[in-house]
């Protein structure tokens, strides 16, 4: 497929989401978790991968959605940043896919709050719309969106 982008893709809540597969260093299920004391409230610990330390985003608390179910056993992507790498806490991987670059559009004017300032636009896929999440900005702890 000419002119065409991979994504690592995961459901979080309803929403179907993907990151650029060259940011995701690993998938895998939930490790344990060392609290952090006065963090912002989506950061839900940290990791020692293998002895690096990695920060942990509940990408529900990130996006403003409901809790996730306590019977409901969440994954980690771990993507790598700039200020290394952050696991993103997801509900549930999808896989690699493919997309042509011609089907993105950017993000719609009736997608307000937090999630318009994480989401960088859309594909429109056959059954369902992937909504492509800006790595830089989910990774951070909190920022201010009004200026967004």
């Amino acid at each position: 497929m000419a002119d065409a982008t991979q994504y690592c893709t995961f459901w979080v809540d309803t929403l179907y989401l993907g990151i650029d597969v060259h940011s995701v260093q690993e998938v895998m299920r939930t490790l344990e978790m060392t609290p952090v004391p006065l963090a912002s409230a989506s950061v839900v610990g940290l990791i020692n991968l293998r002895g690096q330390i990695v920060t942990a985003i509940d990408l529900r608390r990130r996006l403003g959605l409901p809790p996730r179910p306590d019977d409901q056993e969440p994954m980690n992507v771990v993507m790598r940043t700039d200020d290394g790498a952050v696991s993103l806490v997801v509900d549930e991987i999808g896989d690699v896919i493919e997309v042509s670059n011609d089907t993105f559009e950017r993000v719609p004017d009736t997608m307000q709050g937090e999630h318009r300032a994480l989401i960088r636009g859309v594909y429109k896929l056959n059954k369902q719309l992937l909504l492509i999440l800006d790595g830089a900005k989910t990774a951070l702890p909190e920022l201010s969106y009004a200026a967004n």
